[in-house]
């Protein structure tokens, strides 16, 4: 991707090296005693679906189950994020900014931009305490990403999706989240989930995701750098593709979880939304969400 250098941002926090994860307590804690029993049966794709409703209770609940949100911990470590991880993540958050600013601004709205806090191992947000076992997550309530940058590491050598798009595609993705949130889609779908049985409800979430793989294709499609290029270049649609297709719910799964069970999306279905996006460039073409 054309990125050039990492900006500065205001919407980004750097709290790698930092202690803030070491404290359970409240709510937290009970999500940190959730995690090793959800992994031991669903693995993954159990631990995203655990974050996604814990953050959705956060929510409804108005003042979150910690008191205080987004502590940046107690933790005086010097920052671990290296060049090249800053360069992704501020360049990736600071494009998506630009592009949905825009595409907002076309329908006579606002975009109230999300921060992106990155961080080592554990940190509090106003969902819980968010541990880098969950992946990358999107947290409604403070409408923040959370990302441990080792996860890119994760990325290129257990997902076989290196490369700096595939990288770029799960912040845009998270991103699209966001976007969710601001348009009400996230409160539709989590009300939809309370009408409906387990099935059901799980394919209501496989479209909420689908629709933010929809969307980091939007973004993609429509990003340019600072010269007026396309912001992709080739080579990284086969990266975006590839980590699509390894983060689907029947490749982490490896068949331990029924169909009726995934909640994200099959490779099939994610890299279909995600092409979808790229050769739409249009929002209203990702109509994955009820």
């Amino acid at each position: 991707m054309r990125l050039g250098d990492a900006p500065d941002s205001d919407n980004f926090e750097d709290r790698t090296g930092q202690s803030g994860g070491a404290g359970f307590g409240g709510g937290g804690g009970m999500l940190g005693l959730l995690i090793p029993l959800v992994a031991s049966r669903f693995g993954v794709v159990g631990i995203l679906i655990l974050v996604l409703g814990y953050c959705a209770l956060t929510q409804m609940g108005g003042g979150g189950l910690l008191s205080g949100g987004g502590g940046s911990g107690s933790g005086s470590g010097q920052s671990t994020l290296s060049d090249e991880q800053k360069r992704v993540l501020v360049g990736v958050l600071e494009s998506t900014d630009q592009v949905w600013g825009q595409i907002f601004a076309a329908n006579g709205a606002r975009y109230k931009q999300p921060k992106l806090v990155a961080y080592t191992s554990g940190t509090q947000t106003s969902c819980g305490v968010g541990q880098a076992a969950m992946g990358p997550f999107y947290c409604p309530g403070d409408q923040s990403i959370y990302i441990d940058p080792a996860f890119f590491n994760e990325l290129a050598r257990r997902f076989n999706a290196p490369g700096d798009f595939p990288q770029g595609y799960v912040i845009a993705h998270e991103v699209g989240h966001h976007i969710q949130n601001l348009e009400g889609t996230l409160d539709k779908a989590q009300a939809a989930q309370a009408r409906l049985g387990q099935a059901q409800g799980n394919q209501v979430q496989v479209g909420v995701e689908l629709q933010a793989d929809c969307y980091a294709g939007v973004w993609a499609a429509t990003a340019k750098d600072s010269q007026g290029r396309p912001l992709l270049e080739p080579g990284d649609l086969e990266e975006g593709m590839r980590a699509a297709e390894a983060i689907g719910d029947d490749m982490l799964t490896q068949g331990k979880v029924s169909p009726d069970n995934f909640t994200h999306g099959t490779s099939a279905q994610r890299q279909e939304a995600l092409r979808r996006g790229l050769t739409s460039g249009n929002p209203a073409s990702c109509n994955y969400a009820r």
